[in-house]
């Protein structure tokens, strides 16, 4: 980039930077954008297929969640990195419909990419799809349909949705079970929200995906920290201590003059005592279990064993909070204020083996606030997977118990927005409405894919779809098991309502932001530029040097 002032040349950026405009810029935008949504396209659905991603280090994820895919690979492209946040957002916000959000702003890309072959302004295009977003988000409240947060039919039935397609659907029904049991556990009744933070997931690999269970209470990968400890206490007293049981070094550097051995005997027989009286604080309490998130040493270790105090040692912080939630105690920090107060209750605190590992689980809770998943599997592969399908499922019945609106799936919702967009185009007028009206066809990417991934003739399926929504059957959505359209009400085909009003905001924002972008300036090549070449085929690459081509 350089002017010229009496013949002399300005340079104005650095030698070598690159500057693209225009519907040059545009382009390779809307190639790196929509080159992301291929990547993911083959993954939507109850019949789509899975990626097998592979590290630097050889380390193999598979999976087919759209957020993870996305967040594996390394993308390059600035325009394309857009897209991996829109998924990162969705799955923040709401937990599941990545793939969706993904997918869909690369089809609006797409299609603008049409109108502005046909001289429509970018501007009309961003200001048409902004009217179709705020229309789309009217037709889905009309759409959806009101719940119970107690209903748990129905509730199970979104989590079934959520984890259909993934590896955790040899077990569907019960890890569905189980997600409803666990955010209903955890849910706060005065608030009415669901934090899957207080949900503790423990993976451990060894058995089949079927074997998963719910602890009502906490599973915590911690052994006895000596044998003499009991296995096994029942109407259990718990302590919860934030306190090293040890002694304390001194700040700043001391030194001890010991002139005999009945001084030293003396100085460690006061060390003893010391540890013997913290001991002794606990057992005064009247606990019978210790849970400590710092050191114990050897001699409380003892004291502790001959009292048959079953005690545990460094436990997580995570763990220590989800406890005080799980048995009602309270963290103490300070031995010399401890109170029969502060303990918590549990019916059951037992060490199991699973595996070569040992394991503390603290069942039997009252009216535990944190909860636990011992997630099972033949593989660790499996394992992590049935985990993120778990989670998506976890999320999605939270926010279906908080917002209490679900909306049946299976392309249902696409469809019927697609046709009030078309009726409320006409409305609009001028150049706009064409905006409107590819953004109703760009939704038809939703049930077209699920038929495609299914191996069902996409064409037939979304006229079929089209046909049923004009009858004004609202809920007529994909069954891609018998190839053809039924109702996902009775299907129990469900998904919360903000899953789809997210997916298309987010879409929306960020094709928008695609839009609008006419001049990409990237600065020249450093001594850290790599090869060229980056997803869509464009020859940009970007590091995070200060020099690199990123358009």
């Amino acid at each position: 980039m350089s002017g010229q002032l009496g013949g002399t040349p300005i340079f104005i950026l650095k030698e070598g930077s690159e500057r693209t405009r225009g519907r040059e810029a545009q382009g390779r935008n809307i190639l790196a954008a929509k080159a992301v949504a291929a990547a993911v396209r083959s993954t939507l659905g109850p019949k789509g297929m899975d990626k097998m991603l592979v590290d630097t280090l050889g380390d193999v994820v598979i999976t087919n969640d759209g957020a993870t895919i996305l967040k594996e690979i390394e993308i390059e492209h600035p325009a394309a990195k857009m897209l991996v946040e829109v998924a990162k957002t969705q799955d923040d916000e709401v937990g599941d419909g990545t793939t969706t959000a993904v997918i869909l702003a690369g089809e609006l890309l797409e299609k603008a990419e049409g109108l502005i072959d046909q001289q429509v302004h970018p501007t009309v295009i961003v200001s048409g799809y902004q009217k179709a977003a705020v229309k789309a988000v009217e037709v889905l409240n009309g759409m959806a349909v009101d719940i119970s947060p107690d209903d748990r039919g129905m509730l199970k039935k979104v989590a079934m949705t959520s984890i259909a397609g993934k590896s955790a659907n040899v077990s569907l029904e019960h890890l569905a079970d189980i997600a409803v049991r666990a955010c209903l556990a955890v849910r706060d009744t005065d608030k009415g929200k669901v934090d899957i933070e207080n949900i503790n997931v423990v993976k451990k690999v060894g058995a089949k995906v079927e074997s998963t269970e719910m602890v009502e209470g906490m599973a915590i990968e911690k052994e006895r920290v000596h044998k003499q400890m009991p296995k096994r206490v029942e109407s259990a007293r718990i302590l919860l201590l934030n306190v090293a049981l040890e002694i304390e070094k001194t700040e700043v550097d001391a030194e001890i003059k010991i002139r005999s051995p009945d001084q030293m005997k003396m100085f460690l027989d006061e060390e003893e005592d010391m540890m013997k009286r913290m001991v002794e604080k606990i057992k005064a309490t009247g606990a019978n279990v210790v849970f400590c998130q710092k050191g114990i040493e050897d001699i409380p270790q003892h004291f502790l064993a001959k009292a048959s105090i079953l005690a545990a040692r460094r436990v997580k912080k995570s763990d220590m909070e989800k406890l005080t939630r799980a048995t009602g105690g309270r963290l103490v920090t300070n031995l010399d204020e401890v109170s029969k107060a502060d303990l918590g209750a549990a019916g059951l605190v037992e060490e199991r083996k699973y595996g070569d590992d040992e394991m503390l689980f603290v069942e039997k809770c009252k009216n535990p606030k944190a909860v636990s998943i011992l997630l099972r599997g033949g593989t660790e592969h499996v394992v992590d997977e049935v985990e993120r399908g778990l989670h998506d499922a976890l999320r999605v019945v939270g926010v279906a118990i908080e917002q209490k609106r679900l909306l049946p799936g299976g392309g249902a919702p696409e469809t019927e927005v697609g046709l009030r967009l078309r009726e409320y185009a006409a409305s609009v007028g001028g150049r706009e409405q064409m905006a409107i009206e590819v953004f109703a066809d760009a939704l038809q990417v939703i049930p077209r894919t699920l038929a495609e991934n299914a191996g069902l003739d996409p064409i037939d399926m979304v006229v079929e779809l089209r046909s049923q929504h004009e009858k004004g059957n609202k809920t007529a959505g994909l069954d891609v098991y018998k190839g053809k359209a039924t109702d996902m009400l009775k299907a129990g085909v469900l998904e919360p309502l903000k899953v789809k009003t997210q997916a298309i905001a987010s879409a929306v924002e960020a094709s928008n932001m695609l839009l609008r972008i006419d001049d990409v300036i990237a600065s020249g090549k450093g001594a850290k530029g790599g090869p060229p070449g980056g997803p869509g085929g464009d020859h940009g690459d970007h590091d995070d040097g200060g020099g690199s081509d990123f358009d």
